[in-house]
């Protein structure tokens, strides 16, 4: 079994080659950097594993995959738990949180053996590695289009104050107070809309966390939200939401 280590850190590479040498791996190659790594791929054949560190020296690991087609089997090796559902949904052979333990290294070993033999990997693709190492946010709508007598307008959702229902219907107002209809349900909206820019408080209300003006204690243990521009009505904060809402807000 060939393994190279990519691990900007050395002490930390070092540790990982003892832990494998226990297990009679010998890894043909340690590297640092994505320049090093970039170079060694040019001019070597790849490993049968990779033990991958996400963030290296100089910059993140996706940009040796931005150079070469890499035909390894990954196992991702970082402190950075966050990443690793969406790693183990790229079918990658595992996930390593640092520090390191041995007896996770060597189940990760086994596990690589049975998918090796059994050649059921996928091959990840550098897309999907970019996701992995950083959240896609361009699956979230930047811009919606509405139409204004015979012309259509482009509105950015960064100038959105927030998404209502009424009468049916589904509108938004902008940061100029102007409203407009849109097809979406505001349920449709749920998958569309960044997670970090726009928070449902209620089941008529989306608000831009950077749209708010006030937050005031109301009653029954809820909240109410003034906005910079929109004033139609109250935007209230329903009680059983109110801990996610201050989660948000955080």
């Amino acid at each position: 079994m060939n393994v190279v280590i990519i691990e900007d850190e050395k002490p930390a590479a070092r540790r990982l080659s003892r832990m494998l040498n226990d297990l009679e791996i010998e890894p043909i190659a340690m590297l640092h950097s994505v320049e090093e790594s970039v170079n060694w791929f040019y001019n070597n054949e790849h490993p049968d594993l990779l033990f991958l560190d996400i963030q290296l020296s100089d910059g993140l690991s996706f940009e040796i995959f931005e150079e070469i087609d890499v035909k390894s089997a990954i196992i991702f090796t970082t402190a950075y738990d966050e990443y690793a559902l969406k790693a183990f949904k790229l079918n990658s052979v595992d996930y390593l949180l640092k520090p390191i333990d041995s007896d996770e290294l060597q189940t990760a070993i086994e596990k690589f053996k049975e998918i090796h033999t059994t050649k059921k990997l996928n091959t990840i693709t550098n897309q999907q590695l970019k996701e992995i190492i950083f959240p896609n946010t361009n699956k979230y709508k930047k811009r919606f289009t509405v139409k204004i007598g015979q012309h259509l307008k482009l509105i950015p959702t960064t100038s959105i104050e927030c998404f209502f229902s009424e009468n049916k219907a589904t509108y938004f107002c902008t940061n100029a107070n102007r409203n407009y209809m849109i097809d979406d349900t505001l349920e449709e909206l749920e998958t569309k809309l960044s997670p970090e820019l726009f928070f449902r408080v209620s089941r008529k209300y989306f608000v831009n966390i950077n749209a708010i003006k006030d937050i005031i204690s109301y009653t029954n243990s809820r909240l109410k939200i003034t906005l910079n521009n929109y004033c139609e009505s109250e935007i209230i904060v329903s009680r059983e939401r109110v801990k996610d809402f201050k989660n948000w807000i955080g």
